[in-house]
């Protein structure tokens, strides 16, 4: 086997594709997007063998196929599931270090590392391949996982959290990367359907595994009861390029990682900092989101004028569609967010119910979820049409989250339970449908930097989703003050200046009367959060408007990785840059 050369403008020779054989290198040669080469040839023969001999893994046996697709699903649940499993319990764990703000900061904490660090996981691996990265990132989960387990203070769980949500990045990234390396366009949307399900499915267990062992046991196993997955990892084999580490290290685009993941932190502390630490007019908050903005646009300075090999080339956003794409990816992840993380405080403090009925209760809202994403993954591949399923997905989770608005302050199961299928379904229909839609609009040789933008866009919606689902509802329950305060007396200050969400268990321990006041204000406060969700969603449904319509191909261009892969991607695109001037 020949060694790669350690400077790629002098290297004849290429590095090792992901698996075998390259599909034609003419795509590549003339920066054909995949749009343009998405249209069913005329001709081609009906059968998925025939079409599909040019994907990697059309070379794979059945087994090896289930089996990489069963070790894939394992470190996406790993990484779901830790997003799940945390938010029944987390009354119980804001309450135990008594912290205000901790219910928000808990689980912001982990979708801000997520955020932070996505982008960069898809650009590391085309220098040194998906498989290496994605053990960094599964060591990177474990840290953080036993920081969380052992944590003795509140800042020692959210840093704990942060390291996991780092890891837990690349787990939830690099799994859809590495599907596009292998399967083509059309087909890809069955195993994404996969993925969705995965998801869905650490969405139901989740909730219900948390409350049982917040419950019954210690919240102090949640952080590590995922790793046991890891070990499935092991099954999954990834032929992987002998880049030089000194060499890769030289061609991370350093200026760019550190601008893109100092912005997104400013920015997303600023807003967690907003009305909860510190008022919205206070010098830290405005100091934050002016330099996060600040520092956002000296980061695509860089990555238009400074980056040799950009982790996240501007070239994406090119497209109409593919920006639609994205901007449908955020606004389903702010809708979807809300409803995993604030249906539990609705269950808790309207209805009382414990941080394991809670975890029961969200049963139909996953479920729904699994359901559709596993539908929607077999239509694209049938079909080869996308489209249609966002439209769809957008509708049910607007509809969805509208019906929420009219749950009521009791026990209403028929509500309760038809309205959380409604929007479940809606939610688990759009896991796959703009992935599919941003990668059918990009060259293959960007697939896996666009597949890193849409985890990047996903992972800031869920933060941003968290901290503004949080100002909305304590901004509603500020606006109750003087009711609480009527009712309750001194005992209403364990629950306003944002310590609601933290103070769910107090509810029980007040009077008949008082309880009724107290749940009617959770009740109306949440059924402002409703309202932000129904209107992110509507929005949606304007956005994808400009989503383009076309019918996938099952032709494959496999995807090169490696430092002499980046080279020839950059002077592809260079010559693509100088032929349309």
């Amino acid at each position: 086997m020949e060694k790669p050369q350690t400077q790629p403008e002098e290297g004849s020779n290429h590095l090792r594709k992901p698996i075998h054989q390259q599909h034609e290198d003419t795509q590549a040669e003339t920066g054909t997007s995949a749009t343009e080469n998405a249209q069913v040839v005329e001709g081609v023969a009906d059968s998925e063998t025939d079409e599909e001999k040019s994907a990697p893994a059309a070379r794979m046996s059945h087994f090896q196929t289930v089996v990489l697709t069963l070790a894939l699903c394992a470190c996406v649940f790993l990484a779901a599931l830790d997003v799940t499993i945390i938010t029944t319990a987390l009354p119980t764990i804001a309450e135990k270090f008594h912290s205000v703000a901790g219910y928000a900061w808990i689980g912001a904490a982990y979708t801000l590392g997520e955020a932070a660090s996505t982008p960069i996981w898809g650009k590391l691996s085309d220098i040194w391949g998906r498989k290496p990265l994605l053990q960094i990132a599964i060591g990177v989960f474990f840290v953080g996982s036993l920081l969380s387990a052992l944590s003795v203070d509140i800042g020692m769980l959210i840093v704990g959290r942060s390291i996991q949500g780092i890891g837990g990045g690349g787990l939830l990234t690099l799994p859809n990367i590495i599907i596009g390396d292998l399967f083509s366009m059309r087909v890809r949307g069955k195993y994404y359907g996969f993925i969705g399900m995965t998801w869905a499915l650490a969405s139901s267990i989740g909730p219900v595994l948390g409350g049982v062992l917040t419950e019954k046991v210690s919240w102090r196993w949640l952080p590590i009861i995922g790793l046991v997955f890891v070990l499935i990892f092991l099954l999954l084999k990834l032929e992987t390029p002998k880049t030089p580490i000194v060499a890769g290290l030289a061609a991370v685009d350093w200026l760019g990682c550190l601008s893109i993941v100092g912005a997104t932190v400013m920015l997303l502390l600023g807003l967690e900092f907003g009305g909860v630490t510190h008022p919205w007019k206070s010098a830290i908050v405005i100091c934050l989101i002016a330099f996060g903005i600040f520092t956002a646009v000296i980061f695509v300075l860089i990555e238009w004028k400074v980056a040799k090999y950009p982790v996240m080339p501007l070239r994406l956003f090119s497209k109409t569609s593919n920006a639609a794409s994205l901007a449908a990816v955020f606004l389903h992840g702010m809708t979807f967010v809300v409803g995993t993380f604030y249906l539990p405080l609705y269950y808790q403090g309207v209805l009382g119910a414990t941080a394991l009925l809670s975890g029961v209760w969200l049963l139909p809202l996953t479920g729904g979820m699994a359901f559709s994403a596993s539908c929607t993954g077999g239509y694209i591949k049938a079909s080869g049409r996308f489209l249609e399923t966002i439209w769809i997905g957008f509708i049910l989770m607007t509809l969805g989250f509208g019906l929420f608005i009219n749950l009521d302050d009791s026990k209403n199961w028929p509500k309760i339970i038809l309205y959380q299928i409604i929007a479940g379904l809606g939610v688990g229909t759009n896991f796959q449908g703009p992935l599919i839609a941003l990668q059918n609009g990009v060259s293959g040789q960007d697939i896996a930097t666009a597949t890193s933008l849409l985890g990047f866009t996903r992972a800031l919606a869920t933060s941003v989703g968290i901290v503004v689902g949080g100002v909305i509802f304590q901004n509603g329950f500020q606006s109750h003050a003087s009711q609480l305060q009527n009712s309750l007396g001194a005992a209403a200050d364990a629950f306003l200046g944002g310590a609601a969400t933290a103070s769910t268990e107090l509810v029980d321990r007040l009077p008949e009367a008082q309880r009724a006041v107290t749940r009617r204000v959770y009740f109306d406060s949440l059924k402002n959060v409703w309202i932000f969700a129904v209107a992110t969603s509507a929005v949606g449904l304007f956005v994808i408007v400009a989503i383009r319509k076309s019918t996938l191909s099952k032709q494959h261009e496999v995807v090169k990785t490696g430092l002499d892969a980046e080279e020839e991607r950059r002077r592809t695109f260079l010559v693509k840059e100088e032929r349309e001037m």
